[in-house]
């Protein structure tokens, strides 16, 4: 039986309990059941399959800190710091369904934000949460980066010394997974191999210890307990485990090696730079092909098993909301389309901060787009393909 962890935790700055009745009119809409005074919690939020525990801490002053491990901006920062009130969230991760009690869970924090101010830790993954934050992940498309942090430290001398590692899948009722011996170059590809596995594993659907899966692209790989994945690691100082030493899962090539750097490879095109002269070339076609793309996407069937999509830029504030934006290229797939202007849906969020969420609707003008595509049965139809469907009319 896995047991009962405190994955959440809501600071903010009252030092008193919300009262029964607050708690009873903002749950009243919930087919849920609250229980108070149980077990030394403030209250349960009960259902059929679920069990959502939560206890109340109070401290005379503010917090006056934030640990450097949590990430989040200056201001839901200074909310915690500022804090006096902290409501414990806790629930048996994995039951009934791994993902099913991260969001039982989400919707008691949710819930909790929208009587009294304040902002969410999840201690699992050391994200800071701000209410709107809490909203869009309870509403928008599951994203494994809302959940997970990826943390790289280094290990050793040489050029693939960087031990990669998760932290955020305890709430999911499963152990975090870690690779060694990865280059600096191989950073980003290891955390969208890792992106893609977390996902798998909550949704109970990862591979199991020991058994060999191919990824994505293809290639081959096992998850190990750590205490045997680590047995063959070389080089390695016992200290850099400190507070990382049980309940991890190594990846390691079918051989047992440390050697993922084929599996990597295919993930590293992914963040092959394109370069001024295929942008302005992207952008040349999609000026040339956007009334034609426009009225194919009007004319298309109900049922036809086609998406239309748009790249557009995209400003955010990777360094802080006062400093100067960026500009991150995101794709948006079409939903309606008025005029100059469609509506759409971002296929994935934004890869260096949570502005932009993967499934937030977005408006986008038709000045805006710098690249265009079409995917049949979700797969992306190459130029040419596109082209041609482009010039046809609607199947009879």
């Amino acid at each position: 039986m896995t047991a009962v962890k405190e994955v959440y935790i809501v600071a903010t700055e009252s030092p008193e309990p919300l009262t029964p009745e607050l708690l009873k009119e903002a749950f009243a809409a919930e087919e849920v059941e609250l229980v108070f005074g149980e077990d030394g919690n403030l209250f349960s939020v009960r259902a059929d399959d679920s069990r959502v525990d939560v206890k109340f801490d109070a401290r005379l002053a503010p917090l006056g800190w934030t640990p450097d491990l949590l990430t989040g901006g200056q201001e839901l920062r200074e909310q915690l710091e500022n804090a006096r009130g902290f409501y414990r969230v806790s629930y048996e991760p994995g039951k009934p369904q791994p993902s099913i009690a991260a969001f039982e869970a989400l919707w008691t924090v949710r819930t909790l934000l929208e009587i009294c101010e304040g902002v969410a830790v999840d201690v699992t993954s050391f994200k800071i949460h701000s209410h709107l934050d809490v909203e869009e992940i309870t509403e928008l498309d599951f994203d494994i980066r809302d959940h997970i942090t990826v943390h790289a430290q280094v290990m050793g001398e040489g050029e693939r010394q960087n031990w990669v590692h998760t932290h955020g899948m305890a709430k999911f009722g499963s152990p975090d997974v870690e690779m060694f011996h990865i280059a600096d170059e191989d950073l980003n590809a290891a955390e969208t191999f890792f992106q893609e596995l977390c996902a798998d594993l909550a949704f109970a659907q990862g591979p199991q210890p020991r058994q060999v899966i191919a990824t994505s692209v293809g290639m081959g790989f096992q998850l190990l307990p750590s205490d045997e994945g680590r047995a063959n690691l070389y080089g390695a100082d016992p200290d850099a485990f400190t507070a990382h030493n049980t309940n991890f899962l190594t990846v390691v090539s079918p051989e047992g090696r440390h050697a993922m750097s084929e599996v990597l490879a295919h993930y590293r095109d992914r963040f092959t730079r394109e370069s001024d002269a295929e942008a302005e070339k992207r952008q040349t076609d999609a000026s040339r092909q956007l009334p034609t793309f426009k009225g194919r996407y009007l004319r298309k069937g109900l049922m036809e098993p086609l998406t239309f999509l748009v790249r557009a830029p995209f400003e955010v504030h990777p360094s802080g909301v006062d400093a100067e934006p960026e500009q991150e290229q995101l794709w948006v797939e079409v939903i309606q389309w008025d005029e100059d202007t469609l509506v759409g849906k971002l296929v994935e969020g934004g890869t260096r901060t949570t502005e932009w969420r993967k499934g937030s609707h977005v408006e986008v003008d038709d000045s805006q787009i710098n690249a265009l595509a079409v995917a049949r049965e979700g797969r992306q139809l190459d130029p040419e393909e596109m082209e041609q469907l482009l010039q046809l009319e609607l199947p009879a």
